[in-house]
């Protein structure tokens, strides 16, 4: 397979470096001619995950998306999912014709309110079949500094998920496989909802007590909504091993679902929490994006997902709760009042 990489974030860097201590050349193209130009004298990337360091012989760096796209089979999507569109919208319509995509967005598609494969499906006519998608729980400083993570790669092509997974397998990163396209996306905009809570909690001076019970209930409010859906039948307390593949029953209480959950509202690396502490310590929601200087997928992440839940109809009193504060300029306080009679 040859790898091209779209976006040159931290989590574009973080996938971008796990391919390159494979011994794999990648594609990889960056907005910012200049940025190319400090990468290729520093050998990393000069504005995210500084630490990380490469070999510049495993990497051809490109402003010209359409051109990454022509020299790779495998794409990967690594753009903030409020900017994705604005960067595909220019490509022609047959651009990924016979491309595998490899989805690393943790998002819905603000413009379109769309996972990234329905928008791919509407725009491009990719077929779900050559669609993959690459999800936590992995912060990217965690990678760039080589402490063991898991990544789940998911896709209804099961062999060539696998194969798309053996290419990241390091001895600081293991893969687990899975099928459930549309679950682990939802699942991966939902947790980072609950992470804006998590910190509008800790900004308002909750205690540790009463953030377990928040991302307890968090946690089974997620599963409800997957469960309401029809996208996953979200069992706890099962788990099926295929040792040759890797391959998990679907079930929330993985590490793709509740795992991912957990470290985005538990971890000090969360943009999300980060965000949301902000918001509970009574920033507006322009100021702390301003102050955070980086995407906080939650905050689109929580309109996105009400409108959605309009047709699922499942029961979201947290996440319509955070919804309000980020939307509707609710005050945090009163609305996490109203969340304390909810937990059980």
């Amino acid at each position: 397979m040859t790898f091209g990489i779209l976006g040159s974030g931290s989590w574009g860097t973080a996938l971008a470096k796990i391919l390159t201590d494979n011994g794999q050349h990648i594609y990889w193209w960056n907005r910012s001619e200049e940025a190319i130009q400090q990468f290729t004298n520093r050998h990393h990337n000069p504005q995210y995950l500084s630490s990380a360091r490469f070999n510049m012989a495993k990497l051809t760096l490109s402003t010209n998306a359409e051109e990454v796209i022509k020299k790779c089979d495998t794409i990967v999507i690594a753009i903030p999912s409020a900017y994705t569109t604005d960067a595909l919208n220019k490509l022609p319509k047959n651009t990924f014709d016979n491309k595998k995509i490899v989805s690393a967005i943790k998002g819905i598609l603000p413009d379109e309110n769309l996972l990234l494969n329905d928008y791919l499906k509407n725009e491009f006519g990719v077929s779900i079949q050559n669609y993959f998608a690459v999800l936590g729980p992995c912060h990217a400083e965690e990678v760039a500094a080589e402490k063991l993570s898991y990544l789940t790669f998911t896709g209804i092509d099961e062999d060539t998920t696998a194969t798309i997974a053996s290419h990241f397998k390091t001895d600081y990163l293991n893969t687990v496989l899975n099928k459930d396209i549309y679950g682990v996306q939802y699942a991966a905009v939902l947790k980072n909802i609950y992470a804006v809570g998590a910190g509008i909690a800790h900004g308002l001076d909750y205690g540790d007590n009463f953030l377990s019970v928040l991302i307890a209930n968090s946690a089974d409010e997620m599963a409800g909504f997957l469960r309401k859906a029809g996208i996953i039948n979200a069992e706890v307390g099962y788990l099926e091993h295929n040792k040759n593949k890797q391959q998990l029953r679907a079930n929330y209480a993985a590490s793709v679902y509740l795992g991912d959950l957990l470290v985005t509202c538990y971890s000090l690396h969360s943009r999300n929490r980060a965000f949301g502490n902000m918001i509970g310590k009574g920033y507006t929601v322009k100021a702390a994006q301003l102050e955070m200087k980086m995407v906080a997928e939650g905050y689109n992440a929580s309109s996105c997902m009400k409108i959605i839940n309009e047709k699922v109809g499942a029961e979201m009193p947290i996440a319509n709760a955070i919804y309000d504060i980020l939307w509707q300029g609710r005050q945090p306080q009163n609305a996490f009042s109203q969340i304390e009679s909810e937990l059980i």
